[in-house]
C-alpha cells in the first residue's frame, strides 16, 4: 500500500506558524463518540438563506434521470436545460463505470472494491477542487458547482443504503401484517445531515471573505512590493519550508477592530466545524474492523515496539501520567509524534491480544496461574490507550496513523468509505480555514506591536 502523498498542505497544530494542514489528504488519493444532531452545530456563524436552502441534498441522481421523466422532459426543455441534463447524464454515466471497473480501466477485474473507489473520488474530489486554494477568498463558481454536483452524485449511494426493522402494514380490509420496512442505516441517518451541514458552513464562511480589508502578496513578488509589512518577512523566515505560499498583509496601522473581532468570530467557528468533523471521522475509524494484514505485522511483545524506557515507565509507575511521559520524550516535529502513535497504538493491540487470550484459557488452574500477567497486559493496554489520545489531544493536525490507513484500504463497508472520506475532507478544510485566519491576526498583531 502506498502511503497518502501530502499535498501542498502541512500537518500542523492550529497555530499561526502554520498555514496548511493535511490529514492524510493528498493531490491523488493512494488507496487504489459522538453523534451530531442539527443542535450540535449552532457554532455561532448562522447560515444564510441562500445556503440553508442547498444545505439538503435533492433526489438521488439515479431516479432524477429515470427514463420517463427525462423522455417527458425532452418535449419542453430549452437548450441550455439539455446540456445540462447531458452533463448531468455524462458524470452519472463515468461514476457508475468507475465503480463498476474499481478504478481498473483495463477492464481485467483487478480494481479496488467500491468502498475504496468511492473514498478515492471523493479524496480527489476534494484535491481538484480545494488543492490550490490557500487564501481566504470565495470560492470561485465554477470549483464550488463542481464540488456541489459531483458530491451530489457520490453521496446519492447513501440514498439505497438501508437496513430492516419489523413493522406494520394495514391492509385495504383493516387487517394488519407484520412485516419488515426500510429506513436509512443508522450510521448514515446520523452523521450525513450532520457532515452536509458542516460543508455548507465552510463554503459560506469562505463565502463571506469577499471584500477583505486584508491581501496577499507570493513570495516571488515581496521584493518588488512596497506594500509588504516587516511582520510579514518573520513569517516568510519562519515558514521557509513553505515557500509557495501567499503572504497575507494588513494596513500599516492594523486591522480595525470590528474587522478583527469578525475574524476571530469565524476562526471560532471554523474551530468548532474542525473539532465536529474529526469527531465523526474518529467514530467512523473506530467502528470499522481491524485488518488481519494489520494483526499479523504486530511484534510479538508491546515492549519490542516501544522500547525499554517508555515500558519501564509505564509498567511500575504507581501515579501513570502520559503528559509527564510525553514531556520526558524527544517529539520534536509531527513526524516524530506520528512515529510514537504508530508505536504506542500497535502495543496496545499487542496487550489487548495478550489479555483477550489469557481470558480465554477453560482451565481454572491456568487462569489463576496467568490471571496476573492479564490484568498487567489489561493495565497497559489502557496506559497506551490514554498516551494515543493524549497525543491526539497535542497534535489535532496529526496524519492518520497506519492502523487508520490500513483500515482505509481495506475498509469493504461503502457507507464508511463515504462517511470517513467526507469527514476527513471536511476536517481537513476546516483546519486550512483556522490556520489562514491566524496567520492574518498574527500579523495584525505584530504590526501593533510598538
Amino acid at each position: 500500500m502506498e502511503e497518502n502523498s501530502e499535498d501542498h498542505a502541512e500537518c500542523s497544530t492550529p497555530s499561526a506558524d502554520s498555514l496548511e494542514y493535511s490529514r492524510t489528504i493528498s493531490e491523488v488519493s493512494s488507496y487504489s463518540e459522538h453523534s451530531c444532531s442539527d443542535d450540535a452545530f449552532a457554532l455561532g456563524w448562522p447560515l444564510s438563506a441562500k445556503a440553508a436552502a442547498t444545505a439538503g441534498r435533492s433526489p438521488p441522481v439515479l431516479t432524477k434521470l429515470g427514463m420517463k421523466q427525462h423522455c417527458d422532459h425532452v418535449v419542453t426543455k430549452k437548450p441550455n436545460d439539455e446540456d445540462e441534463q447531458n452533463a448531468e447524464l455524462e458524470l452519472m454515466k463515468e461514476r457508475f463505470s468507475k465503480l463498476l471497473l474499481g478504478e481498473d480501466m483495463s477492464g481485467s477485474g483487478k480494481g479496488v472494491c467500491t468502498a475504496v473507489t468511492i473514498s478515492n473520488a471523493i479524496t480527489n474530489l476534494y484535491a481538484t477542487v480545494f488543492g490550490q486554494c490557500w487564501r481566504l477568498e470565495p470560492l470561485s463558481t465554477e470549483k464550488k458547482s463542481l464540488w456541489r454536483r459531483e458530491m451530489e452524485c457520490l453521496l446519492s449511494v447513501c440514498d439505497y443504503i438501508v437496513e430492516f426493522y419489523p413493522s406494520v402494514q394495514n391492509l385495504p380490509d383493516g387487517t394488519t401484517v407484520d412485516v419488515m420496512a426500510t429506513r436509512p442505516r443508522a450510521d448514515i441517518y446520523i452523521n450525513l445531515p450532520a457532515l452536509e451541514k458542516l460543508d455548507s458552513m465552510l463554503i459560506e464562511i469562505l463565502d463571506s471573505f469577499e471584500n477583505n480589508e486584508f491581501w496577499y502578496v507570493d513570495e516571488e513578488n515581496i521584493s518588488t512590493s512596497g506594500d509588504i509589512s516587516k511582520s510579514s518577512r518573520k513569517v516568510i523566515h519562519r515558514n521557509e519550508e513553505k515557500w509557495w505560499l501567499p503572504i497575507p498583509c494588513v494596513p500599516a496601522v492594523g486591522l480595525p477592530e470590528k474587522t478583527r473581532k469578525e475574524l476571530q468570530q469565524k476562526r471560532d467557528c471554523a474551530n468548532q466545524i474542525h473539532k465536529a468533523a474529526m469527531a465523526i471521522n474518529n467514530s467512523i475509524l473506530t467502528e470499522m474492523e481491524i485488518p488481519e494484514t494489520y494483526m499479523a505485522t504486530l511484534p510479538k511483545s508491546g515492549r519490542a515496539s516501544l522500547g525499554d524506557s517508555i515500558y519501564k515507565y509505564m509498567s511500575t509507575a504507581e501515579k501513570f501520567s502520559p503528559d509527564f511521559l510525553l514531556n520526558c520524550l524527544d517529539v520534536t516535529s509531527e513526524h516524530d509524534a506520528l512515529e510514537i502513535a504508530d508505536r504506542v497504538e500497535a502495543s496496545m493491540y499487542v496487550w489487548r491480544r495478550k489479555a483477550s487470550m489469557n481470558n480465554s484459557k477453560s482451565s481454572w488452574d491456568m487462569v489463576k496461574d496467568l490471571m496476573n500477567d492479564g490484568d498487567k497486559n489489561e493495565m497497559l493496554a489502557s496506559r497506551a490507550e490514554t498516551i494515543l489520545l493524549c497525543l491526539k489531544q497535542r497534535y489535532p493536525g496529526l496524519s492518520q496513523t497506519t492502523l487508520d490507513t490500513c483500515k482505509i484500504q481495506y475498509n469493504e463497508d461503502v457507507g464508511q468509505a463515504i462517511m470517513e472520506s467526507y469527514s476527513r475532507v471536511l476536517e481537513s478544510l476546516a483546519f486550512k480555514i483556522v490556520s489562514w485566519i491566524g496567520d492574518v491576526l498574527y500579523i495584525d498583531g505584530s504590526v501593533r506591536k510598538p
